[in-house]
């Protein structure tokens, strides 16, 4: 250790009130939990995780251990401890070895350990020398459940009938977590099936298949309870045969009575479970959107033809909208062409007549009728397209251009054999 050079007088501010003491070596060694587990981890080469690993075995280990040490410990009120040993049957019989926290559950070491502590504790002549009265009622009682719980077929028995303790299902009124409430019900109604393993309620996470199959078991529940503990005690008076004979058929009656009693109670709590499982409410509705879902894929099919059917006739129905108003626009403008081309040839013999008549009949008025005459003929010859060009021919001429114009139309329509030339008057 290096030495320490402490100082004297003030630092920084700081005043002493008395002089240091001499400073003193001491050796220092490592102890604790914590060296020592630093220690076993070194020695033998574990990891962090390895340690823990063992250390956690350990404990669980120690607490196993530590679990059967208050075995029998168990405080039996003044009514049990009072209790007619006569009537023996209705009494909680794991109470009275101090086994209530572990009922069913308890082995034959733990039940042995436990009577060796009741008897200890209630034995008539111990609770004469501590000054108590001596009476062995509860003793007996003590003395039986031991009996009981040592025999297999009696014990079961027994077993059957002891279920005042078990987890009940909560009013139908009252919100609660159906997994929270149930499970605990199913597990320790599972403690009665014959077969074994019985499956778990599982989760909000479980799929369909292993709901239905957990609902499936329990609907087939087999269950090996017996009720003969409940049974009247048969006299062992045997002079009384027929009194005998009837406490005998009253039992097997009674029994067969409380198992369908039993069997309607398990079914009434899983049909109960079952209609109130958040799970089969989403299993519904699934299914209830794969139902139409399939339909609508089945229906496609019809409804693309129904979709086609009504396509086309739509098209159909817009061809023939549009066909009728292109017929009658072109009614309209067939009526509009022929209105105007009858215009237009009443116009050209309008001008044809005009050019004549404004030209003063060239000259020769006196023959005005003649030449109206011929003029009217031609014209009668004349097709819409001829007509026309007649038309523009004699447009704005003289009347030398326009008789001549209709003296060559006459010669032409002639050498047709358009027109017969003895006809004319004034174009011949």
């Amino acid at each position: 250790m290096s030495s320490i050079v402490l100082p004297s007088g003030k630092v920084d501010g700081f005043k002493a009130d008395h002089k240091y003491s001499t400073p003193t070596r001491r050796p220092i060694e490592p102890v604790g939990r914590y060296f020592l587990a630093h220690a076993s981890r070194t020695l033998r080469g574990h990891t962090w995780s390895e340690f823990e690993k063992l250390e956690a075995e350990k404990n669980v280990k120690q607490i196993e251990k530590n679990e059967d040490d208050d075995l029998g410990d168990e405080e039996q009120s003044e009514e049990l401890l009072e209790h007619d040993p006569r009537e023996w049957k209705t009494a909680n019989l794991y109470a009275v070895l101090g086994l209530s926290h572990l009922r069913w559950k308890a082995n034959e070491d733990q039940i042995r350990r436990a009577h060796r502590k009741q008897v200890l504790k209630h034995h008539p002549d111990k609770k004469s020398a501590s000054g108590g009265l001596e009476h062995d009622s509860f003793f007996k009682i003590i003395q039986k459940a031991f009996e009981i719980m040592l025999d297999p077929i009696k014990r079961k028995q027994y077993d059957s009938i002891d279920t005042i303790n078990d987890p009940k299902p909560p009013t139908k009124s009252k919100d609660y977590d159906f997994f929270e409430v149930w499970t605990p019900i199913f597990e320790s109604e599972s403690r009665f099936s014959n077969k074994q393993p019985v499956p778990k309620l599982g989760d909000i996470n479980s799929t369909k298949d292993e709901v239905d199959q957990f609902y499936t078991f329990w609907s087939k529940f087999d269950s090996w309870k017996t009720f003969e503990f409940k049974d009247e005690d048969v006299p062992d008076d045997t002079a009384n045969r027929d009194h005998k004979r009837y406490i005998e058929r009253k039992n097997i009656s009674n029994r067969k009575k409380l198992k369908q009693e039993d069997n309607k109670r398990v079914i009434d709590l899983v049909e109960r479970a079952h209609n109130e499982d958040p799970r089969i409410k989403l299993f519904k509705e699934q299914a209830k959107k794969e139902k139409a879902a399939k339909k609508w894929d089945r229906e496609a099919g019809s409804r693309k033809a129904a979709e086609e059917i009504a396509a086309k006739k739509a098209a159909e129905e817009e061809a023939a909208k549009k066909a009728a108003e292109e017929a009658a626009a072109s009614k309209a403008n067939s009526k509009k062409a022929k209105e105007a081309a009858k215009a237009a040839k009443k116009k050209n013999k309008r001008n044809i007549r005009n050019a004549v008549k404004d030209n003063g009949y060239f000259g020769d008025e006196s023959k005005a009728t003649t030449i109206d005459a011929d003029v009217d003929l031609l014209i009668e010859k004349f097709d819409d397209i001829r007509l026309g060009e007649v038309a523009n021919k004699v447009k704005d001429q003289d009347a030398s251009s326009v008789k001549q114009i209709l003296q060559d139309v006459a010669k032409e329509l002639a050498s047709a054999g358009s027109i017969d030339v003895s006809h004319l008057k004034y174009f011949n």
